[in-house]
């Protein structure tokens, strides 16, 4: 398992199950077992079983090549999750915006490069990617869903398969 930016709770928990398989990557390369730059994977093809990528892609300047160097990496009977906020109603980007504040107001976040809509999941099948779409409300009902506090803005979950 490949796993991006790995977050402290999820990392714990998947190393504690996952063992040797379990490999942590950040392009700082800080604090993970690996420095990597997800435009371009050290990896061979048909590498991982599985991929998790949370929140990075809006960060990414080649979301695109991202997108399909995972599909690259993953193994043909393997799937990905690969998740971005969804905070606008179609997705906008403009590559000369380099100043943090006007990343900010433009993007929502001063190191952001993109805001992501609805046809986020477009860009996925594009890179060669079969999604899907899986909504909170798929698999909680909606007492869990208030006791866990998720809301509309959390966004849906994209699993995703080679073509």
């Amino acid at each position: 398992m490949l796993h991006v930016a790995p977050e402290t709770m999820f990392r714990k928990i998947l190393k504690k199950n996952i063992g040797s398989g379990y490999l942590t990557a950040d392009l700082n390369g800080k604090g993970v077992d690996i420095a990597m730059d997800i435009t371009a994977i050290q990896y061979a093809d048909n590498t991982f079983d599985i991929i998790y990528c949370s929140h990075v892609l809006e960060h990414v300047p080649d979301d695109r090549l991202a997108m399909r160097e995972f599909r690259r990496v993953l193994k043909p009977d393997g799937w990905a999750v690969i998740l971005v906020p969804i905070t606008t109603d179609k997705t906008h980007e403009d590559p000369s915006v380099t100043d943090p504040a006007e990343r900010l107001r433009r993007f929502g976040q001063e190191d952001h490069v993109r805001e992501y809509g609805p046809d986020y999941v477009d860009r996925l099948r594009e890179a060669g990617f079969r999604v899907e779409v899986i909504r909170a409300g798929d698999f909680l009902d909606p007492q869990e869903i208030e006791q866990m506090g998720i809301t509309p803005a959390a966004g849906e979950i994209y699993v995703c398969k080679k073509n």
